[in-house]
């Protein structure tokens, strides 16, 4: 099968576009015909071996896809061949065939698109679990986005809207926040040009942010933490800064401020049904209209290099998909 394929740990630079032999098939799992991939800033991680779990290598990367079911194993029910499914993977997304577990594999909701579907279980699952099952977002507070025209800032928004959230979208430029505002935000910060603290206090009349959701880290989450109101809850996403934050207690306790690690790809093996029930509500937000997913570009399979170095220099708006097919 074609596939995008990692020999070393290294410079996503360096996967190249091969052949791979078809994974095999275990009790429990099910094969699925790939249609289009997601590319996330995990991906990147991944193939530099500093991810939480390491494939043997060679592998294909690629940590969520689209397509559909190809054949199942034993053991599985409630899913058959020709099923158009979206699935969160531990790897293997950037090749014609993957194989995971059943119970990663999502039905892709009617009238949505491959590569829509593709780029919808990392990116909205994290930010559905972070706000509503470990921030516990409540209607009439504040939530403060940082990298609020990223995927998954953009996902915030969204999901914090739904959930009757006042928003207030931190971004680098004004492309990204003319997109956080076409989402729902209810305020913009430019960091680029102001001060984060400073502009969030004049929002909130010095009150602070109940929720911070922070996928950037470095100085920005510095800013962001001394920004938040008593009793606040601040969301650990990722590191798209390459700097990992750290804070100091004594601030943490003076403030009532908890430090809160989002880690929702451990929740498919760990808790499925909290990973299952985030996307029956998802999904109805979908329908509803509430979610709409932001794809800016959409790249061959040969492309993931490029798409991946996109997302480490901070260059793309919303999601990057990658159409297997092309």
């Amino acid at each position: 099968m074609r596939a995008i394929i990692c020999r070393n740990w290294g410079d996503p630079a360096d996967l190249e576009l091969g052949e791979l032999p078809e994974p095999e098939l275990g009790p429990g799992q099910v094969r699925i015909r790939m249609r289009a991939a997601g590319v996330n800033f995990a991906d990147s991680v991944l193939v530099r071996g500093n991810y939480q779990e390491k494939p043997d290598l060679p592998f294909a990367p690629g940590l969520e896809g689209a397509g559909e079911i190809m054949e199942v194993g034993n053991g599985v029910t409630g899913l058959a061949p020709g099923d158009r499914v979206m699935a969160l993977l531990s790897a293997g997304a950037f090749a014609e065939q993957a194989v995971c577990d059943a119970t990663t594999v999502l039905p892709i909701p009617d009238g949505m698109e491959d590569r829509t579907a593709a780029a919808f279980p990392v990116a909205y699952g994290t930010s559905h679990l972070a706000l509503s099952h470990r921030g516990n977002l409540k209607a009439g507070e504040t939530l403060l986005v940082l990298g609020a025209g990223g995927g998954v800032g953009l996902t915030a928004i969204e999901c914090a809207k739904a959930m009757g959230a006042t928003v207030i979208a931190a971004a680098s430029s004004a492309e990204k926040l003319a997109l956080a505002e076409a989402r729902g935000a209810d305020h913009l910060i430019n960091y680029a040009d102001e001060d984060l603290r400073k502009a969030v206090r004049g929002i909130t009349d010095d009150r602070g942010v109940d929720v911070v959701y922070d996928p950037v880290g470095g100085d920005l989450a510095q800013a962001a933490i001394r920004s938040m109101a008593w009793s606040g809850r601040f969301l650990i996403i990722g590191f798209a800064s390459g700097e990992v934050p750290q804070f100091l207690g004594n601030y943490l306790l003076v403030k009532n401020i908890a430090i809160v690690g989002v880690y929702w790809g451990a929740y498919r093996t760990r808790e499925p049904e909290t990973f299952r029930t985030g996307f029956d509500e998802l999904a109805a937000w979908w329908r509803a209209g509430k979610l709409r997913p932001h794809i800016s570009e959409l790249l061959p399979l040969g492309d993931v290099p490029k798409a991946i170095a996109m997302l480490e220099g901070r260059k793309a708006t919303g999601r990057l998909v990658i159409d297997i097919d092309a």
